[in-house]
């Protein structure tokens, strides 16, 4: 791997650190692109080429792996669990949670039980898939 390539690594994790830290808050391509030092439309290719999905379904996977903590450990409601991770609408929360893991937010908490596993084997095995049924990368 060249030093190049080495550096433009550096500086996409770098933008998805950033994405991690702000999951709560409105998606910001342009200041995520000046983290890394790059054009909005190269950072979004770039991104997609790195991580295998666009910076928007990276940052709803991340605010739905938080929402699936808070929907199994606390007994906040949807609504409230909706906005604390970043969406602006029950209605987008809940079509978008549907389509990652699969159920609505009610049958998630439904279902879900606090196994008595390790923290990393809990959190491996709840972590939801940005692949679809077909086993193909999602295109959204």
């Amino acid at each position: 791997m060249t030093r190049a390539v080495e550096d433009s690594n550096r500086r996409l994790l770098r933008a998805r650190d950033a994405m991690d830290l702000t999951y709560g808050h409105p998606l910001d391509i342009a200041a995520l692109a000046r983290i890394a030092f790059v054009s909005e439309a190269h950072f979004i290719r770039t991104f997609r080429a790195a991580f295998g999905e666009t910076p928007h379904r990276y940052l709803q996977r991340r605010r739905v792996e938080r929402a699936l903590y808070l929907l199994r450990c606390t007994d906040r409601s949807i609504t409230d669990i909706c906005f604390d991770v970043g969406f602006s609408s029950v209605g987008t929360f809940s079509k978008t949670f549907h389509q990652i893991v699969g159920e609505s937010p009610t049958e998630y908490r439904r279902r879900a039980e606090i196994l008595a596993v390790p923290t990393c084997f809990a959190m491996a095995w709840t972590r939801p898939s940005s692949f679809g049924e077909d086993g193909r990368g999602s295109t959204r």
